[in-house]
């Protein structure tokens, strides 16, 4: 059985806002996850979603 954690807990897992947690979760980028209730569960072995907010150094050469 998959284990879950919430919002919060992953947010200080990743180091990063509850709020961006949230917002990973609602736009699909966090596999596994899912809502019950008003809360996000996030697999507890889901690794961080990498920010496409910002360009990569790699974009910033081309």
């Amino acid at each position: 059985m998959l284990e879950y954690i919430s919002a919060p807990e992953a947010a200080k897992k990743w180091g990063i806002s509850e709020r961006r947690v949230q917002k990973l979760c609602e736009e699909n980028r966090i596999p596994g996850v899912a809502k019950f209730s008003r809360m996000w569960l996030i697999p507890k072995d889901a690794e961080k979603p990498v920010d496409g907010r910002r360009k990569s150094l790699v974009d910033k050469e081309e």
